[in-house]
């Protein structure tokens, strides 16, 4: 009788997998529940697009200026409690900026956002792809589809919250609560920082070892072409959340005339069918390949948004950005995979680096969009999402294809 292959995954490594996954979802609770409260806040702050735009900026600029430190500070303390110990500061940070009585406090707890997040995001991928190495399958987007639940579960928080008319700073402490405890109760179940990595298990099973990596100067330009190329596929699922998660709700309530129930939808949309896209999406790329993948899902964000922009209404906006979330939902987490096995490159460099340009386009949206909405409207600012969609299928060729069957 056939074995599963969960049957063989060891009891330590399943804990990891669950520990892993609450961390992933505690981070999208904070970014899910901050989204549908984004019109409230600058209603609260007196403030334009353009203004609030440069003000979400800060939490690119937080992570840009030291998230590189990211890498150095798993190597010194280990992914797992930098992962869970950043993600308690990231929430507390989130607090403050929803408790802000102005624009600069507001930008400033955005910075500490920044930052805090970076380190998370690098840290629970490096962590879950540790995880991943030792099950021997893919099971990266499992956890990205947590995150995309947890930021639903949030968006759900923040809509309700708001229905029943409180403040911004009260969901957000319930929030806080939920981070904390789920973060406790993760820790333990991680994978300590000395446990054996999959090159050690292979090589104590007689496997080939893994080359050495080649110092940064001597890489290849076509390694730095491919993980350039590979940014970029990451910017157009984080361009497509950044639309979700900044202006949605904006978009339905000031252009579509949508209520704030109603409005916190097209995030949630967004983010469910997203979570969908990563449920279904290792066993997808597993069967057809990242890049078949990739393509498929660049060509469905360019079409599903192209005609929920050209074609406005607020259930139209809704399908549109439900079908961005499940064309992006395997992008982020299928390029962090493909940078982190980039030839040449030491373990967790390409991932780091990719992390860090990814931060810097988020950094580019808010202000982008916030300007073009000042000049025209939120409806041409958003117009970016299905452009990204084509340069996803244009550049979607440096991904794996299918691998071939096993003999």
């Amino acid at each position: 009788m056939a074995t599963s292959p969960t049957s063989t995954v060891a009891p330590y490594l399943r804990r990891a997998r669950l520990g892993v996954s609450l961390i992933f979802f505690t981070n999208g609770i904070v970014l899910g529940g901050f989204a549908p409260r984004v019109p409230e806040i600058r209603a609260n702050l007196g403030i334009s697009y353009g203004t609030l735009g440069v003000a979400m900026a800060m939490w690119s600029i937080g992570a840009l200026a030291l998230g590189l430190f990211a890498a150095a500070l798993i190597r010194r303390f280990g992914s797992a409690k930098v992962a869970t110990l950043t993600m308690l500061v990231s929430a507390a940070a989130m607090l403050a900026a929803g408790a802000a009585p102005n624009v600069w406090l507001f930008g400033a707890a955005l910075f500490l956002v920044g930052v805090t997040d970076a380190w998370v995001d690098v840290a629970q991928n490096a962590h879950g792809l540790q995880v991943q190495k030792l099950y021997k399958r893919s099971i990266l987007n499992s956890f990205h589809a947590l995150w995309s639940i947890g930021a639903v579960t949030g968006g759900l928080i923040g809509g309700l919250f708001a229905g029943l008319g409180y403040a911004v700073p009260v969901q957000f402490v319930v929030s806080l609560v939920i981070v904390v405890a789920a973060n406790i109760v993760a820790y333990p179940m991680l994978l300590k920082k000395d446990a054996p990595t999959s090159d050690e298990v292979d090589h104590a099973a007689g496997e080939s070892a893994v080359p050495q990596h080649t110092p940064l100067r001597k890489i290849s330009a076509r390694t730095w072409g491919v993980l350039l190329a590979l940014t970029v596929i990451a910017i157009a699922g984080g361009w497509a959340e950044d639309a979700a998660s900044t202006w949605s709700a904006s978009y339905m309530q000031d252009e579509l005339l949508a209520g704030a129930g109603l409005a916190a939808f097209a995030f949630i949309a967004m983010q469910g069918c997203q979570f969908v896209g990563r449920i279904l999406g290792d066993g997808m790329v597993d069967r057809w390949g990242q890049r078949a993948v990739a393509r498929a899902g660049g060509a469905l964000v360019a079409v599903g948004m192209g005609l929920a922009l050209a074609l406005p209404s607020p259930w139209g906006t809704i399908v549109g950005f439900g079908a961005a979330g499940f064309g992006v939902a395997t992008l982020i987490p299928g390029a962090m995979h493909a940078a982190d096995e980039l030839p040449g490159l030491r373990p967790g460099t390409g991932l780091t680096i990719l992390s860090w340009l990814l931060r810097l386009a988020f950094l580019a949206s808010p202000p982008l969009v916030g300007w073009i909405a000042d000049q025209t409207s939120l409806q041409v600012g958003l117009s970016l999402v299905p452009l990204f969609g084509i340069l996803v299928v244009l550049l979607a060729g440096v991904m794996a294809p299918r691998k071939a069957p096993a003999a």
